[in-house]
């Protein structure tokens, strides 16, 4: 006869255990899934992080010719120091040579002692003193005190602006380190990829690469200038983007920019925000005619040259290099005509 045993229940503390693994294994799951990004959320992810560290590039460049250009006008500053001293001791020799004539000849007039003064000004400034000089020791004595007031103010700006020069190169180091730190960071989530998820993405990148000329009309440059401008820029189609660079094997944004218009002859200058508003002409997008710069982004930290038919060419960044793209793959903020 069968037996019609009733069903051992469950014990409690086994259902408990396998609803937390069962729970346990949906979290890992879950949790594996957040940890593994798409490909397309990598590339955004270290596109906006190249964007960064070309805004911060921008105001490297901008740290960096500032000290270039404190750094020529000290030199010069302090030549015209070195030349400003040797006039002035000629000046004093020459005064110096009248009071060893006066003493040979009986003693030293009063107002040659202005000579031996620290302080020609403060003996200048009395009347009583001009009625002693002759007209020769009194433009001699005042084109002392001149050279010495300007020797004096000269000697001062050189000192503003070395201060000004240490303060520019504590700039550029911190810029610097900003850009690294967002490469850095770049390369840290493409090295979470794998080799095989690494060429995916390449292949990625590669497809939205454009270094083969695109239909860009027959639309006639604004000058003859913006033409040799677009043609050295197109001939850089396909070398790298490096942060800093102005040629002639890589560029970055304002550095394809600034070199392509001093290769027509033209000077601009180097950062993309000072080429929006010292490089030329503002106008409108309707006006746009090949050779002209545009410029992307609230802040303007990335510039291109329109290449016509809605096309521009660009630097645009470490993973696609110098190429041809859409006038308005970026967030477009304005157009400058190089005049």
């Amino acid at each position: 006869m069968a037996s019609h045993r009733r069903p051992k229940a469950p014990n409690r503390t086994r259902v408990s255990i396998l609803t937390a693994g069962a729970a346990a294994a949906v979290a890992l799951t879950s949790q594996a899934a957040h940890a593994e990004p798409s490909k397309s959320e990598v590339k955004k992810k270290v596109d906006a992080l190249y964007e960064q560290a070309e805004a911060a590039t921008e105001k490297y460049n901008a740290a960096k010719d500032h000290q270039e250009k404190l750094t020529d006008q000290v030199e010069k500053i302090q030549d015209q120091v070195a030349r400003g001293q040797e006039e002035l001791n000629e000046l004093r020799d020459g005064l110096g040579a009248l009071a060893a004539a006066q003493y040979r000849g009986g003693g030293v007039d009063p107002s040659v002692q202005l000579f031996l003064s620290s302080d020609p000004d403060s003996y200048l400034d009395k009347a009583s003193a001009l009625d002693q000089l002759g007209t020769k020791q009194a433009d001699a004595l005042k084109q002392i005190s001149a050279k010495q007031r300007t020797l004096t103010q000269q000697r001062q700006e050189a000192g503003q602006k070395l201060q000004d020069l240490e303060q520019t190169r504590t700039e550029l180091g911190k810029r610097k380190a900003e850009v690294q730190k967002k490469l850095s960071a770049a390369q840290e989530v493409l090295n979470k990829l794998t080799a095989a998820e690494r060429a995916e993405l390449a292949e990625a990148n590669a497809a939205s690469r454009s270094t083969s000329r695109p239909d860009l009309g027959n639309a006639p440059a604004s000058s003859s200038r913006a033409s040799a401008a677009l043609s050295f820029a197109a001939s850089k189609v396909g070398l790298p983007y490096v942060y800093g660079a102005t040629g002639p094997s890589s560029f970055d944004c304002s550095g394809l920019t600034s070199a392509a218009y001093a290769s027509a002859g033209v000077g601009i200058p180097r950062t993309s925000q000072a080429q929006y508003s010292g490089a030329g002409t503002q106008i409108s997008e309707s006006q746009l005619a090949p050779g002209d710069l545009v410029f992307y982004y609230s802040d303007l930290h990335h510039v291109g040259m329109y290449a016509g038919n809605g096309q521009i060419v660009h630097a645009s960044n470490p993973t696609t290099g110098i190429t041809y793209a859409p006038l308005h793959s970026m967030p477009y903020m304005g157009a400058v005509r190089v005049g």
